[in-house]
């Protein structure tokens, strides 16, 4: 039976205790021999700890767990160095005590081994010394590696004060890797988010970041080459108990967890937590979604008042990609960094990307979280709003359809601040977007209009809506650009609607529905 190393991250125990193992350990070799410091920023459970965990166990030269793997072949000497692994990531950090609880962690661990004659000062001075003394020892340089170095700070995104506190004491901290220079054979950092030019790496202007490199692109994550090459059985066993043919079922796993693209010059990379649980259960199901919820991504979305649709139609540099730095300006560097949106194209004129979501699971989730926090009713009335309008489509009942949407807009439960043109575009959007899982959807907008078009199997739907109009305007719209023209053949029936919405009462004011 095939053994998934689903939620370990430990590389010497999944090599012992005969997991799959996707061989990376080209990529850990390149990279120690071809440079010093390194950032590299993924999404979470991307498989950056376990990278980690590879490279602690390559520098400390356990030769015996590379067997058969592509390192074995490149690596001749296997010399033994310390390695200083932070893990960062299995705290909540509520305030100051508890981010130096967890330095102090490591600190205690290394000076037991080291010497701790230096451990009444400052973190950043005993981890200096450490250091120090780690070299004197063994007479070797030190290896530094450090996962998810953001955690403190993304925990804390909320305060910004306590933020502050946190990233001068992590600045200072990381700040002794470019002092003691000398001293240090090999640092890599792993992270979420890339706070740069707002401190935290301010001082180590010497660490190269490989986020955007294609010839990195696939360190984490697995390429559907690497399914092929080492799951192609597990792919036929799962299609089996589908009643899929193998074919299909790489097809639907592509569809679900593949589309991640870290370079313009990238293939595509499958999300390893989401395609290894969906082969063990053998079921297609959201699985990385259900590990965390995006509050802090949705909550910076609505504080920069951000038009949803834009998410897949700015074109960004990869300066804006690479660092948080605007994010109050523009949250999609956060949005794209922590994996719910993707390189989908590049301009090389301009040097720019468009991005997009890059599966079904992200996708779907995403806009489930968006649909909870943007639309105007209720969470645990939320699927059945769904349900329904998709009933009505589906059915051939626009004025059901219709009058479903008016109370939604209705319910005065909820007092919505902020623009009010912006305000129903995100409804409006959250809204077909859902629609669009369940039903044929497209969207167009231009002018501040918003024109829609959803088709089942009996029926197509053309609707166009105004903002501070009348639904008469907007009909005036569907005949003026000949929305309907190329459906005069189709046997299905065909309805306008015309809606108009208005800022004042932030309501429907009304609509028309013309067959």
């Amino acid at each position: 039976m095939t053994k998934y190393p689903i939620g370990l991250q430990n590389f010497q125990g999944l090599r012992e205790d005969g997991y799959v193992y996707v061989d990376k350990t080209a990529f850990v070799y390149e990279l120690a021999n071809s440079g010093k410091y390194y950032f590299l920023s993924r999404p979470r459970r991307f498989g950056k700890s376990l990278l980690l965990s590879t490279m602690e166990a390559y520098f400390q030269g356990k030769k015996e767990l590379f067997k058969g793997l592509a390192i074995e072949k490149l690596e001749k000497e296997w010399a033994a160095y310390p390695v200083l692994h932070i893990d960062l990531n299995s705290r909540d950090y509520e305030n100051m005590d508890s981010l130096r609880a967890e330095l102090n962690m490591h600190l205690e661990f290394w000076e037991k081994e080291f010497g701790d004659e230096f451990n009444d000062r400052e973190p950043e001075e005993r981890f200096q010394h450490v250091i120090d003394n780690a070299v004197r020892k063994t007479g070797k340089q030190v290896v530094i590696l450090v996962d998810e170095y953001d955690k403190p700070l993304l925990h804390v995104s909320h305060d910004k004060d306590l933020q502050d506190k946190y990233r001068r004491k992590l600045k200072s901290f990381y700040s002794v890797v470019k002092t003691m220079d000398e001293k240090i054979r090999f640092a890599f950092f792993t992270g979420v988010t890339k706070f740069s030019k707002v401190s935290v790496f301010s001082d180590l202007n010497n660490l190269k970041d490989i986020s955007l490199d294609y010839r990195y692109a696939e360190a984490c994550g697995i390429t559907e080459k690497e399914i092929r090459d080492n799951l192609d059985t597990e792919v036929a066993q799962m299609a089996e108990a589908n009643h899929l043919t193998k074919d299909e079922c790489y097809a639907r796993l592509k569809e679900n967890y593949d589309g991640y693209h870290f370079s313009e010059e990238s293939v595509g990379i499958y999300n390893p937590f989401s395609l290894l649980n969906a082969l063990s259960e053998q079921r297609f199901k959201d699985y990385w979604f259900e590990t965390g919820t995006p509050t802090f991504l949705v909550e910076t979305l609505k504080h920069n008042n951000y038009e949803l649709e834009n998410m897949t139609r700015e074109e960004v540099t990869s300066d804006l990609l690479g660092s948080l730095d605007s994010i109050d300006t523009n949250p999609l560097p956060l949005i794209y960094q922590s994996g719910y949106l993707t390189i989908k194209s590049y301009n090389p004129r301009f040097m720019t990307y468009q991005l997009g979501f890059p599966n079904g699971e992200v996708e779907r989730g995403f806009t489930k979280f968006l649909y909870m926090y943007y639309v105007p009713i209720r969470q645990e009335q939320s699927v059945y709003y769904i349900v329904n309008f998709v009933r009505e489509i589906e059915a051939g009942q626009p004025e059901k359809f219709m009058a479903r949407l008016d109370t939604m807009f209705a319910d005065q439960n909820y007092q919505i601040a902020g623009d009010a043109e912006l305000y129903f575009h995100n409804v409006a959007y959250v809204v077909f977007k859902m629609l669009g899982f369940y039903v044929d959807v497209e969207r167009h907008t231009s002018d501040g209009r918003m024109d829609m078009l959803m088709q089942t199997e009996d029926y197509i739907y053309i609707m166009e809506f105004k903002i501070d109009k009348s639904a008469d305007e907007a009909l005036a719209q569907i005949e003026k650009k000949q929305y309907a023209k190329p459906f005069e053949q189709d046997p299905r029936m065909l309805y306008k609607i015309d809606v108009n919405f208005s800022t004042a009462t932030r309501r429907i004011e009304g609509w028309k529905i013309v067959s």
